[in-house]
């Protein structure tokens, strides 16, 4: 097996049984304006309720059409990790990095890694390519063996009344109150997303999962 050192860079750890959902958006310092910086990680039942999909954002609040700063980082690793009996340690990853345009994809595959770093595990049987999606083109996607692949730069609907909440935490400040209904707040900003849709078969099955998000850069 082909190893390539990575090192973590940030992790949020998301919990999910078919939905789940975190979110960053440069909170943390160290990963502010970064091209490792997560966004936003979800996991949800497909359209084919066999499947499982999961999205997972990174580098928040792009410009639509900032094509010069807003591509996936090459030195970037995106794992996926799959808790399959409720242990809180990984059983299973999906990998994703970006080379020349296009995504490859690992897994999911059994580790017994729980360490900050990982190797990419380029000798899985599994695994996909799809292009990247450029700002501007029709969606791109990709199937291979069983699983469906996307990569690019979307919309990130973020309804939540940021300003309300910061209103509410100033003690000055006498709202109490969300705006109904929500405000999109990052309306007209981008996220860059990977997505992989799995059958349930290649997760243990009933698909009743614990699942996180790092990313990890090279070192």
């Amino acid at each position: 097996m082909k190893k390539t050192k990575i090192l973590i860079a940030t992790a949020i750890v998301c919990i999910a049984t078919f939905v789940a959902i975190a979110a960053d958006h440069i909170d943390a310092p160290a990963v502010t304006g970064g091209t490792s910086d997560i966004t936003d990680f979800y996991a949800f039942s497909g359209e084919d309720n066999s499947n499982i999909a999961f999205v997972a954002n990174v580098q928040g609040l792009l410009l639509p059409g900032d094509t010069g700063s807003a591509s996936f980082d090459e030195n970037v690793l995106i794992e996926i990790n799959i808790d399959t009996d409720e242990d809180a340690v990984q059983d299973l990853v999906i990998q994703a990095i970006p080379r020349d345009g296009r995504m490859y994809f690992f897994g999911p595959y059994a580790t017994n890694s729980t360490d900050l770093s990982s190797s990419i595990g380029t000798t899985s049987s599994i695994q996909g390519v799809v292009d990247i999606t450029q700002y501007g083109e029709n969606a791109i996607t990709a199937t291979a063996n069983n699983m469906t692949f996307f990569a690019g730069p979307r919309d990130d609907p973020f309804f939540f009344d940021f300003d309300q909440f910061n209103s509410i935490l100033d003690p000055d400040n006498s709202a109490s109150s969300f705006n109904d209904p929500g405000i999109d707040k990052f309306a007209g900003t981008n996220v860059l997303s990977v997505v992989v849709e799995v059958p349930k078969s290649m997760i243990g099955g009933s698909g009743n999962i614990n699942t996180w998000v790092e990313t990890k850069r090279k070192q």
